[in-house]
């Protein structure tokens, strides 16, 4: 099985950028790359300081009251997402109210405004942008009410903030789709604005584009909504009218996995099967699309989106017990290939037989938790 790494996002960016010039071969030479120390872990597995006492801290000692706000629940990876959180959340002995805003982020906005009026134990923040919440979310601080947000720009003292370190989610990718290509070919990029993590994944492509060349980018489109899987499906099935003939098109980059899967079913109900689909995040849905004998979707770079659900509840539950959290925390991403799964169908508990490193991290831990959790069996 191959083992492939991502760069380290300062390391990928200036190579991007700054190696122009160097010899195309170079960058194609290879597929192995070697694992860096990561700028946002910490040299302690928790990857912040904790208080190394084993007794649940006086704060938690009663049921914490969370409120879990989010810009919107769209597709499988979000509920995924949400059902770690949950989980968590249950396993501490907490409750969890989940606030969806339907990606309106004056509604989001509102609903920090709610949970600072009901007077929660804390605060968890699912994407949204600063320009929206920031104002809302410093009432919070403000209140004492510990905050903790996910793929979101919010820059404010004591929040932290942590994310799926987006850019080498998109260069890993990128990179192995180039690969595959031998740095020649014409892409679709399936891509909206207006979310951070997108945004992100934006800036390595552009980049990418430079880097790249010979890689010409033939259609763009992308738009995200209630049914954006098939939305999207009906798009790409458009496109491949356009372009009817063997050679008009050889990948799709779709750096959102409803993206990802409507793009996939409208090659393979075209049987189009020499287009290849080079995709972003994965759940349970898009294993046994990417594991379907026909199925073009050859990679995605991916975290696993309960294990960050998980991860910022416990940094949650750390900021009440009065522990020191860090300001910004990146998830290590990995990249699944279609090659490396096996025959029988696998879920994402299963992920990590195959791909080394998944859902391996203890971050956010602190031992006093064992005792929480067992104290709400």
């Amino acid at each position: 099985m191959k083992s492939i790494k991502v760069l380290a996002t300062a390391v990928i960016t200036a190579s991007i950028i700054l190696s122009g010039c160097t010899n195309e071969q170079d960058a194609l030479s290879s597929k192995t790359e070697t694992k860096p120390a990561s700028a946002n872990e910490s040299k302690s597995p928790s990857g912040n300081k904790t208080n190394l006492s084993s007794e649940v801290p006086k704060a938690l000692q009663k049921p914490l009251k969370i409120a879990s706000i989010n810009q919107f629940s769209i597709g499988t990876f979000s509920s995924q997402y949400i059902s770690g959180v949950k989980k968590q959340v249950e396993e501490f002995g907490g409750e969890v109210q989940i606030y969806n805003a339907d990606n309106d982020l004056s509604k989001m906005a509102a609903y920090v405004e709610t949970a600072i009026n009901q007077q929660v134990d804390g605060i968890l923040i699912d994407h949204g942008r600063a320009d929206a919440i920031a104002p809302s979310v410093k009432k919070a601080i403000a209140k004492g009410i510990p905050v903790v947000a996910f793929d979101s720009d919010i820059n404010i003292p004591g929040v932290t903030v942590i994310d799926q370190d987006d850019y080498s989610l998109a260069w890993s990718t990128l990179r192995t789709m180039a690969q595959d290509l031998n740095g020649k070919g014409e892409i679709v990029y399936v891509w909206v604005g207006g979310f951070t993590p997108m945004e992100r994944r934006n800036t390595m492509y552009e980049a990418f584009k430079k880097r790249y060349p010979e890689i010409k980018e033939i259609a763009r489109f992308g738009n995200a909504g209630q049914n954006t899987t098939l939305d999207t499906q009906s798009q790409m099935e458009a496109l491949l009218q356009k372009y009817p003939n063997k050679g008009d098109i050889d990948a799709v980059f779709a750096p959102w996995d409803e993206f990802a899967k409507g793009v996939t079913r409208a090659i393979q109900q075209a049987g189009r099967d020499e287009i290849k689909v080079y995709g972003i995040d994965l759940s349970d849905e898009d294993l046994q699309l990417m594991q379907e004998g026909n199925s073009p979707w050859t990679a995605t770079a991916a975290t696993d989106p309960a294990d960050v659900g998980k991860l910022q509840v416990r940094f949650l539950y750390q900021k009440v017990a009065g522990e020191e959290t860090p300001e910004v925390y990146s998830v290590q991403p990995h990249l699944v290939e279609k090659e490396d799964l096996p025959q029988t169908k696998v879920s994402m508990g299963d992920i990590g037989k195959y791909v080394e490193g998944w859902g391996k991290s203890d971050a956010g831990t602190s031992p006093w938790m064992k005792k929480l959790k067992k104290a709400n069996q």
